[in-house]
């Protein structure tokens, strides 16, 4: 012992003069415990130590070491746990750093903690219940939970036994890691006629001095042999039910028998197989078997469901059906028709043929609830026609007439071939653009006028007025006289006509006994260029301007 002291401090003095100091501690050692002589170990005499300047320096946040001012040893400033710092490190080392400053140098300290067996070893579970059938086998093995020691080398875990019964026998695997896993292996057969219950006690050992222990109780429950399990009527059961039924609604009931009397004739169901979906939808009474509807179906989003129901006895023997439930359509969803493009005008001259709109339409339904039908109201000279796929075309069956009519709202229609259908519409508001399709028509094609002689210019002969069905520039009249002559005079000389009111009226004076009748033509041109013509007579009345000439 002298001789490792002796070596121990001659390996301290050569460190030392390479500036690294090495002491080892056991944990939990009070506040104050002695680690190493540092005075002494970098050959510094107390008043040096003093009067120099001493500090040191922990790596860590919590100062754990101090040097004594009196002695220059280095002693624990706080209680060390070597668990709470080293969990899961095998060699736990603290580092700190000593610095002299008269002398401007520093050292290194490592300080090894030293484990003591401080932790018993412990199981998370002190209590484990395990329930075996009477018939299980001997050298049948079951896992027990394993015990924690967080001590380290021989403080920590070593060892596992087991008391209590000649029934069972302990035996340890070794883990992948080195560790060791308890086994429970049935050494006996059971029989619950005689002993329903086995009380064992499972010890955990470490290999300190003295050894601490843990323990935990195991108790053993026998269970009756159940060697018949439940038999459902149907291996597979197949429904097929409408969307639209109503929630709440029992859908199937699956029936399983279990030729065993008490508990173990007692048949339980659960859903042992199921979609997120479906767990959502159905609900399966565990008692009576029968599967009721939570929510409403949606053919549109899942057509058929598949479950799997076990049926589980009380010895927890088990049998397994299928259960397919068929989602069937109903006509829920009514046709979607939405105006993919359209014109808001189109002139009265488009040919037949030409498109105005063009529809999307879809209906979510399957089958003939999803055959859909369009087809626009009322007589229009419009017709639908199917385009690509859910595309439709609405396009003019014949030629426009904007005079007889100037707007459309076209409806279209969709329906489908539900029963009673569904349907939806959209309208259409369409503008007819006029062209110039008509001449001016007067309201007579002859005028007549009687007028006494020797008016004043200005004097009002007539109105003519024609009208033109189109609208707008087309629509606009303007009036003209064309050129023709009386006694070699143009009728321009005599007449003038407002080009637009169509008055006509007296350019000067006329005479009855110059020309009794002038017969005039007046022409009505549009804002397109289509005319129309009319003739005016104009007859004078004779007045009593002249006297008698013997």
């Amino acid at each position: 012992r002298q001789r490792a002291l002796l070596l121990g401090l001659l390996l301290a003095a050569w460190e030392a003069s390479w500036g690294q100091l090495r002491y080892s501690v056991p944990e939990e050692m009070p506040k104050g415990s002695f680690v190493g002589d540092v005075a002494e170990d970098l050959g510094l005499q107390l008043p040096e130590l003093r009067d120099r300047g001493v500090r040191l320096l922990d790596k860590g946040r919590t100062q754990y070491f101090a040097i004594h001012g009196k002695t220059g040893h280095l002693v624990t400033a706080e209680r060390i746990d070597r668990e709470q710092l080293c969990r899961l490190v095998e060699k736990c080392v603290l580092r700190c750093e000593l610095i002299v400053e008269g002398q401007m140098q520093v050292y290194g300290i490592d300080v090894e903690i030293i484990d003591i067996n401080d932790n018993a070893p412990s199981f998370r579970q002190a209590e484990k219940d395990l329930r075996l059938i009477e018939t299980t086998a001997p050298g049948a093995r079951f896992p027990l939970a394993e015990a924690h020691d967080p001590d380290s080398g021989r403080n920590s875990l070593q060892s596992y036994e087991l008391s209590g019964d000649e029934h069972f026998s302990l035996a340890v695997q070794a883990g992948p890691g080195g560790d060791q896993r308890p086994e429970l292996v049935l050494a006996k057969a059971l029989d619950r006629e005689e002993a329903a219950f086995h009380d064992l006690v499972l010890r955990a050992m470490d290999g300190g001095d003295p050894a601490r222990t843990g323990t935990a109780r195991i108790r053993v429950t026998v269970l009756d042999a159940n060697d018949n399990a439940p038999v459902f009527s149907q291996a597979e059961y197949t429904v097929r039910v409408p969307e639209d039924v109503p929630v709440g609604s029992t859908l199937v009931t699956v029936t399983a028998t279990d030729a065993d009397e008490g508990l173990n004739g007692q048949v339980k169901y659960s859903l042992h197989k199921i979609s997120d979906q479906g767990s959502e939808l159905f609900y399966l009474d565990s008692e009576t078997g029968e599967i009721t509807l939570k929510e409403n179906l949606d053919f549109e989003e899942i057509s058929s469901h598949e479950l799997e129901v076990q049926a589980h006895d009380g010895g927890e023997l088990f049998d397994t059906a299928k259960v397919e439930i068929s989602v069937r359509d109903v006509n829920d969803n009514a046709p979607e028709l939405t105006v993919s493009s359209a014109v808001g005008a189109i002139s009265e001259d488009a040919p037949a043929g030409t498109v105005v709109a063009l529809l999307h339409v879809q209906d979510r339904d399957s089958g003939a609830n999803g055959e859909v039908r369009c087809s626009l109201d009322g007589d229009v000279p419009f017709r639908m026609e199917k385009s690509f796929e859910d595309y439709y075309r609405v396009v003019t069956a014949r030629e426009l007439d904007r005079e007889q009519v100037s707007e459309y709202n076209l409806t279209a229609r969709a329906a489908d071939g539900g029963s009673p259908p569904l349907q939806s519409s959209a309208v259409l508001s369409l503008r007819v653009l006029d062209v110039n399709d008509n001449a001016p028509v007067f309201a007579q094609e002859r005028y007549s006028a009687w007028l006494a002689e020797n008016n004043l210019a200005g004097a009002l002969v007539l109105r003519v007025l024609a009208t033109d069905a189109d609208w707008g520039q087309n629509a606009r009249v303007r009036y003209r006289l064309w050129e023709g002559r009386v006694r070699g005079a143009a009728l321009s000389s005599y007449f003038t006509v407002n080009a637009l009111s169509g008055t006509i009226m007296l350019k000067e004076a006329l005479d009855f006994e110059d020309t009794r009748t002038f017969s005039l033509a007046v022409e009505a041109t549009d804002g397109g260029g289509l005319v129309a013509h009319c003739k005016v007579d104009v007859e004078l009345l004779d007045v009593n301007d002249n006297p008698p000439e013997i």
